[in-house]
């Protein structure tokens, strides 16, 4: 049973193959013939005004001989007075072809033509030029036959060949490739059958031919290793979460307790402020894991014009512990949520005052399309080998601990996040002192 609904699946599959490949030998086919037919009717189009030119040349110098040899249907010159003065040799003695002129303004026409007298049943290109002589206009007429459909008919005898080829190529091939690869399929499918998210430490089996099913094989399990990866960071990340959670909590506890142990020496005013410190805490930790979990989910976000020389202005206006200087160049607006934006800028300036020494520096400018923020302070700046390091989630690096022990380790986290909802980059690039933080995010289309 097994065998026949192999048979079955290698019998459909190749019926499909055979057949998704005629309809594409009928497009394919259909594409190339268009473009060497065009090919070719440019080629005879540029054939029929290259020879009339050479002809109005040799009018031009007086060198027109009476018999005009050419690989065209057939060229005549007519004068002024509208008789035939030079012909090709198949019209040599016949009168004129046509009584087709240019425009009143133009020297020379192309068109097609069909029916000629002496061409009946047939179209044409014919090229008409407008000679000016002293004794009037004479006018050069220049005729190729028009390109059939097929071009010729040793193209289409290719066409038709490499179709048929390429059918029984395909059908032989899927064939051969069903038949031999339902077997790994079937160990990759068992195999994934007993992967749980309790065991992700399984690989599915890797054939040891290279085909299709091996890199199948190998996405499979690179998928499995990036699965892996999430869950064990979003263990990291609870863990991370718990500690700094607990971290507040147990000091809340610690203090409470002690106050408790002598409710009389207890300093309550002092406690209290202890306690609603340690809550401040608390509430920006939850506050940005809130934050953190909207952006992962992708919530819908207002997308609205939000310029960002006004929105710098806004949340740089309320009194910072370190000197602000701002470069703000006007009219670079961007599409996104004003809320969201403001809080990527909040954490970028937080961060920025927590390590600067004096001064913290905000530019907003147009820069290779784009418009760009710059936050940049005044102190140790990062090394380079830990700019990326900042933007995990809680992640604080020494200074940042020994400078601000409140932090959340979120900050600079969320603000990347944030740029990249915005289809944008928030990076840590070069300066000359401190640390320089560069958002680039697209124009708003006008």
């Amino acid at each position: 049973m097994v065998t026949r609904f192999g048979r079955s699946i290698r019998t459909r599959l190749t019926l499909f193959a055979g057949i998704a490949m005629v309809l594409l030998s009928i497009v394919v086919n259909a594409f190339v013939l268009w473009a060497v037919h065009s090919t070719a009717e440019d080629y005879r189009k540029t054939e029929v005004l290259t020879s009339g030119l050479q002809v109005v040349h040799l009018v031009k110098r007086g060198a027109l001989p009476t018999v005009i040899s050419s690989d065209l249907d057939g060229i005549q010159v007519v004068d002024a007075d509208g008789r035939v003065i030079a012909s090709t040799d198949n019209l040599v003695g016949r009168p004129r072809m046509s009584a087709v002129v240019p425009d009143v303004y133009s020297a020379t026409r192309m068109q097609v033509i069909c029916d000629l007298p002496y061409w009946p049943g047939r179209c044409e290109f014919m090229s008409v030029f407008r000679v000016y002589q002293q004794n009037g206009d004479w006018m050069v007429y220049a005729v190729g036959s028009t390109v059939p459909w097929y071009v010729h008919p040793a193209v289409l005898a290719f066409l038709i060949g490499i179709s048929v080829a390429m059918v029984a190529l395909a059908w032989f091939g899927v064939s051969r490739v069903v038949a031999g690869t339902l077997a790994p399929v079937e160990e990759i499918r068992d195999k994934l059958a007993e992967i749980t998210s309790s065991d992700l430490g399984k690989r599915v089996p890797v054939p040891g031919r290279a085909d299709e099913i091996t890199s199948l094989a190998q996405t499979a399990n690179q998928t499995l290793d990036r699965l892996e990866a999430a869950v064990e960071q979003q263990r990291r990340f609870a863990s991370d979460a718990s500690h700094d959670l607990r971290s507040p909590i147990t000091a809340m506890r610690a203090q409470v307790e002690e106050a408790m142990l002598h409710p009389e020496d207890a300093d309550w005013p002092e406690i209290g402020r202890a306690l609603l410190s340690s809550l401040d805490r608390l509430q920006a930790i939850v506050t940005d894991l809130l934050t953190l979990a909207r952006l992962d989910a992708g919530s819908p976000m207002v997308r609205e014009p939000v310029d960002l020389a006004e929105l710098v202005g806004s949340e740089t206006a309320r009194p910072r512990a370190k000197k602000l200087a701002t470069t703000l160049q006007q009219g670079v607006v961007v599409t996104g949520d004003r809320l969201q934006l403001a809080r990527l800028l909040t954490n970028l300036l937080d961060n920025a005052e927590r390590h600067a020494e004096s001064t913290v520096s905000v530019t907003v400018r147009k820069a290779d399309g784009q418009a760009t923020l710059e936050v940049v302070d005044d102190g140790g700046g990062i090394a380079p080998e830990q700019r990326e390091l900042v933007f995990q989630r809680f992640t604080r690096l020494d200074a940042s601990r020994n400078r601000d022990a409140g932090g959340t380790g979120l900050g600079l986290s969320i603000a990347r996040d944030i740029a990249h909802a915005h289809r944008g980059t928030l990076t840590l690039e070069d300066s000359d002192a401190g640390a320089r933080f560069v958002l680039r995010l697209p124009l708003r289309a006008v």
